[in-house]
């Protein structure tokens, strides 16, 4: 969602993106074919979601709210179809080394694993995260790609004349979000050990929302892939404290989107920074970063 964002569009989708990959890799795991070959095929799905957005949006010009939202219905629809509306647990031979992709942790501790009892034990989804958030922000810093990402987003017309290929590389970021939103579902899928049409609901919120307090801002231009990390995790504690305070779960979304409009509000406060970006410059001024 950063690399979408900074070139100042947005995708709705990637909730309803993750069940139509679900589906897609379940089906073909209950049909018994190779947890390699259920996975690749979800993949193909997700990826096809984000092309279709990505063409309409950089090819077609049509505004990236609208396109997404479009997806974000069909891709919902597709998964229902697909599924016949029941849940998918029948994975077959594979479904131990599916569960294991989802389920799996490290480092671990003894006597299974070398790492000491205080050492916490953390998951696949973690990890890949972390490898995610490193690739793309070194991507970010050091590539041209990143450099055209907020180049298109700062001002898309003088991209144009500098020679930037805005189109390609628009049609590329929705494509990469798609594949990101199909790595979670098939992730989510192990750790689940089913595949539900469901999955993925309401997602396109909190991923904005995380995106937006990490410091990401919404007209395009500005995001790093360690704020939307932070962001993410931010949320995650915040929904986690509620849950622990005993506030019903009902009442997430209204924190989530009392967020969204918080980072918004402290980001125009702050000379256009979300909350993140606004509380490193204040701690770390440039000259002793």
């Amino acid at each position: 969602m950063t690399v979408v964002i900074i070139t100042g569009g947005i995708d709705l989708s990637v909730g309803s993106v993750m069940g139509l990959v679900a589906i897609v890799a379940g089906l073909f795991l209950t049909w018994h074919y190779p947890w390699y070959l259920a996975f690749a095929m979800g993949m193909i799905a997700g990826i096809a979601c984000g092309a279709v957005n990505g063409f309409f949006v950089a090819y077609v010009g049509m505004p990236s709210f609208v396109v997404t939202l479009g997806m974000l219905s069909i891709a919902r629809s597709l998964a229902v179809v697909f599924s016949a509306n029941q849940m998918l647990y029948q994975f077959g031979p594979d479904a131990p080394i599916v569960r294991a992709i989802g389920q799996a942790k490290w480092p671990l501790r003894a006597p299974a694993g070398w790492a000491p009892q205080w050492m916490p034990e953390l998951s696949s989804h973690f990890w890949v995260m972390v490898g995610l958030a490193l690739i793309v922000g070194y991507v970010f810093n050091s590539k041209a790609w990143g450099r055209h990402l907020f180049a298109i987003g700062g001002n898309e017309q003088a991209a144009r004349l500098t020679g930037v290929p805005v189109d390609w590389i628009k049609f590329q970021a929705y494509v990469f979000s798609a594949f990101t939103a199909s790595l979670a579902s098939l992730l989510l899928l192990g750790y689940n050990g089913s595949a539900i049409n469901a999955m993925g609901q309401g997602y396109e919120l909190r991923v904005i929302a995380a995106t937006v307090i990490g410091g990401a801002n919404l007209m395009g231009g500005a995001g790093t892939a360690f704020g939307a990390f932070i962001g993410s995790a931010f949320l995650e504690v915040i929904r986690n404290a509620l849950l622990m305070a005993g506030i019903d779960s009902n009442w997430q979304g209204a924190f989530v989107g009392a967020f969204i409009i918080l980072a918004v509000l402290l980001g125009m406060q702050t000379g256009g920074k979300a909350i993140v970006a606004a509380i490193l410059e204040r701690l770390l001024p440039k000259k002793h970063r």
